[in-house]
């Protein structure tokens, strides 16, 4: 049996779902829409692993894991496919949930992310691969692109090679989850963590025809995101096991060398957490949002600094309960979108809501 991938939404007509409507309530003055819920489709244990993305055109696409039978992670779980909704009017309302990659039993996919090349157009999605019955606990790195907004996605490269090493090949490596980031002067970049060897910086300076690792290890460093300074500083902001805090990387030489410190403001309880730039009209800062507690993963808090990342602010709460992985965009409207993991992982919440929200 041959793997199935989305050609195209037409071509996609026979797994979709019957109308999936989100069911809608509101917290702390926000529409919060569960875009992924285990009651949705049968056969499903839950969806975990948020990602979100913005195309050029100002579509936005979410994607997630569909796991089945269990909820256990990619070398657990025999069974997880990547699927997507799409919305094209900033979140308001979606496409039904649409299978984006599907392996047969026994082969899986997890852990999606994405990066939007504005200068071309194309999207990028990442995940990570194991054949369990094949070669269990053998990491391989893909990526397939879409060059039509997600109407349409290629079949995937394995780029295992380019962004790892040969000796690394029974380690326990993955792709994070959530989102690269594209600099200003259109290098793409992302983070792969090795839980041997630490956290490495990967990406492409030829709009993801070949891929390239800069070799310098970040510790400590777990699940990471990268993001770039006005000055060009490249920071990598990291998920750690312990104590309860994250952990900031900073290059000035492009991923040559590192100075790491950890980052008191941001409590966090070993997440995965998103952090991206916001840059409208007169405003120019860095949002970071995660489960703001030392020891339990809830109290989704979204924090801004106007500083590069120097001091953050004490934060909004946007959820005090359960809450887990999540993901931010910055939509055409100028609106800030948000998909994290509520509940137990029972139900993945969109929402958003202008800047002004935060201050306010």
């Amino acid at each position: 049996m041959s793997m199935k991938y989305v050609l195209s939404f037409f071509l996609l007509a026979a797994s979709v779902l019957k109308a999936q409507t989100p069911i809608s309530r509101s917290v702390n003055g926000l529409k919060q829409l569960d875009l992924f819920n285990v009651k949705m489709k049968s056969n499903v244990a839950c969806y975990r692993i948020p990602a979100l993305v913005v195309a050029n055109n100002g579509d936005l696409i979410a994607a997630i894991d569909e796991r089945g039978p269990s909820c256990a992670d990619l070398k657990a779980n025999e069974n997880i496919n990547i699927v997507m909704r799409k919305s094209r009017d900033n979140g308001k309302t979606w496409t039904d949930i649409r299978t984006l990659v599907d392996y047969p039993q026994g082969k899986s996919a997890s852990d999606p992310s994405f990066i939007n090349d504005s200068k071309t157009g194309t999207i990028f999605m990442f995940y990570n691969y194991m054949d369990l019955n094949k070669e269990k606990d053998i990491y391989y790195l893909h990526v397939l692109k879409s060059t039509d907004n997600g109407e349409s996605w290629s079949e995937p490269a394995d780029i295992s090679r380019q962004v790892s090493k040969p000796e690394w090949h029974g380690d326990f490596k993955f792709i994070t989850s959530g989102k690269g980031i594209q600099t200003a002067s259109g290098v793409l970049l992302h983070t792969l963590v090795n839980l041997k060897h630490g956290v490495f910086v990967f990406g492409s300076n030829d709009h993801g025809k070949t891929w390239f690792l800069s070799d310098t290890p970040l510790m400590p460093a777990d699940e990471s995101k990268i993001i770039e300074l006005k000055d060009g500083t490249w920071m990598v902001n990291s998920r750690v096991n312990s104590p309860g805090m994250r952990y900031v990387h900073i290059s000035k030489n492009q991923g040559k060398s590192w100075t790491s410190r950890p980052e008191f403001a941001l409590t966090d309880p070993a997440c995965n957490a998103a952090i991206i730039r916001y840059k409208i009209k007169s405003i120019n800062c860095l949002l970071f949002v995660n489960a703001d507690s030392r020891d339990a993963r809830k109290n989704l808090t979204i924090k801004v600094s106007y500083d590069e990342g120097e001091t953050w602010t004490k934060g909004r709460t946007i959820y005090a309960g359960s809450a887990a992985y999540s993901d931010l965009v910055v939509m055409k409207n100028g609106n800030i979108g948000l998909l994290y993991e509520q509940n137990e992982y029972t139900e993945n919440v969109f929402l958003s809501f202008p800047f002004r929200w935060i201050k306010d």
